[in-house]
């Protein structure tokens, strides 16, 4: 026959829309076109193409080719379109017949020689493929990531020639079995909590931000522990399931990252520089990539140094703290990456290291502090001060709770929320928060003159119930009591600090 239908994946943010080869030999004079709307990437498959054919012994047709990639109106970059190009020519020219040819996909570039070369984002190819239920053609060096979807009929090859003969029936390839230790794997934590000493009330809030999806902000001297507590939130958080490792895996295979696969059931941590730009902390670029809130997807994003990361830049987060997406629009394409991520950020509460120190005054504490935006401060649910550790602390040789013992609380708490309400209460909306998060007379009377005391915004009235919901959880306890809402309301550390500045 001399027109042939194929089927690939295109890459659009962490999607992967199905791309349709379609391949015409025609009369005329010998031509190679490729359209639908290809980049310079797409239009030189025709010379990898070519020398990928004839070096695998293969005839190439002296005739007018014409390869459409449709849909049309979608941007086709890269050379993950190679392979389905191939196989488009050798079933239009003759060269292999195919029963059902649309029961496949083909996802890898091809190297001169005929050998398959890896492509990015197989693992969400891989997903899309799933549900398709077709089979995959891969590069044997995509093989680790692929098995990490179940059940995904897959298959990887070395060469074209490889795909050739299983398509022909003559040598079969494997399918590709899930690897269930890998599936299921249960990573080894790295650091603990139990090497922190002191900090207690630390340690507390951030047992509450991880059972209920809380935002963190430390404030505090240099030395005091910091960054030390922040590397530890991620391993008292609650296990991911297959479903959450999948959508942060498929972002870190989107923008090229290696997946370890020892690690990859993991939560992501984040430490960006407070030298990157928005672009690197968002995403972005004239090809949209994700940026470092959508690496922390699922995980933990942590900044320190806050007020020395632009003001533009921290503004940036506040859209996506709110949403858990980020879209990037560009001219001709608008991209959505998921950014559900936890942040805990730190700072210095003086330029100098300390508000009381003499070297800075009131005045320039302010102007510090104030690189931080207000509308930024109220989307951080826990703010608390950390003092420095007396030495005497320090030399205790005494046990501390280990992130074992504090994950069976917080993974306790945590289901409790989801058998409730379905998500953690730092996401709940304004409907459920009334719903879910009923405060009796005394309790509502008490968090009323605090509010006006405090001047809290509304936003910030409604996350001091959502943490003392958590806290309830913690406790589990059914109702939100006063003493939850004191509790709740001790974590404003940040904001009584710029108001006895201010006094």
């Amino acid at each position: 026959m001399s027109l042939a239908h194929v089927f690939t994946r295109a890459q659009v943010g962490i999607e992967t829309p199905q791309v349709t080869v379609e391949v015409y030999l025609g009369s005329g004079l010998p031509a190679f076109n490729i359209v639908g709307l290809p980049e310079t990437s797409v239009k030189e498959a025709k010379d990898r193409v070519r020398s990928a054919l004839e070096n695998s012994h293969f005839v190439f047709p002296s005739q007018r080719i014409t390869v459409n990639l449709a849909p049309a109106d979608l941007p086709k970059e890269g050379g993950r379109y190679d392979l389905a190009i191939a196989i488009g020519i050798l079933i239009a020219s003759g060269q292999l017949t195919v029963s059902q040819p649309l029961a496949c996909e083909f996802l890898a570039e091809l190297g001169l020689d005929g050998k398959l070369r890896p492509v990015r984002g197989v693992l969400p190819a891989m997903m899309a493929v799933k549900n398709a239920q077709r089979t995959a053609y891969l590069s044997s060096e995509n093989e680790r990531e692929a098995e990490l979807v179940a059940d995904a009929q897959c298959k990887c090859a070395n060469s074209l020639h490889q795909v050739w003969l299983d398509l022909n029936n003559q040598q079969s390839l494997p399918l590709l079995l899930p690897q269930s230790e890998m599936v299921n794997a249960s990573p080894e934590l790295p650091v603990d909590f139990c090497e922190v000493k002191g900090q207690e009330l630390a340690k507390r809030v951030l047992e509450i931000a991880a059972a209920g999806g809380h935002n963190v902000l430390f404030t505090g001297p240099p030395g005091t522990g910091k960054s030390m507590l922040a590397q530890r939130m991620a391993t008292i958080m609650p296990r991911m399931t297959t479903e959450q490792a999948l959508q942060t895996a498929a972002v870190y295979s989107v923008s090229g990252h290696n997946i370890d696969l020892a690690s990859w059931r993991q939560r992501p941590f984040r430490s960006p520089h407070h030298t990157c730009s928005a672009v690197a902390l968002v995403g972005g670029s004239s090809k949209p990539k994700p940026g470092e809130i959508s690496l922390a997807h699922n995980g933990v994003l942590f900044l320190d140094e806050l007020p020395e990361f632009e003001r533009k830049v921290i503004d940036s987060l506040r859209e996506p703290m709110e949403t858990g997406v980020v879209t990037i629009s560009r001219a001709a394409i608008q991209v959505e990456f998921p950014a559900r991520f936890q942040l805990i950020a730190a700072l210095n509460p003086s330029p100098t290291g300390h508000h009381t120190d003499k070297r800075a005054n009131p005045e320039q504490v302010l102007r510090y502090l104030s690189r931080i935006s207000g509308p930024f401060v109220d989307r951080i649910d826990l703010q608390i001060e950390l003092s420095r550790i007396p030495s005497t602390e320090l030399l205790k040789d005494s046990k501390q709770e280990s992130s074992a013992t504090v994950r069976k609380r917080v993974e306790q708490a945590y289901e409790f929320q989801l058998q409730r309400q379905g998500v953690v209460n730092a996401l709940l909306s304004n409907k459920e928060l009334s719903q879910h998060c009923r405060l009796d007379t005394k309790s509502h009377e008490y968090l009323a003159l605090a509010s006006e005391r405090l001047q809290l915004s509304p936003r910030s009235h409604h996350r001091v119930i959502k943490v003392a919901r958590t806290i309830a959880d913690l406790n589990a306890m059914a109702n939100i009591q006063v003493e939850h809402i004191k509790e709740a309301l001790s974590y404003r550390a940040f904001e009584r600090l710029l108001a006895r500045l201010g006094e």
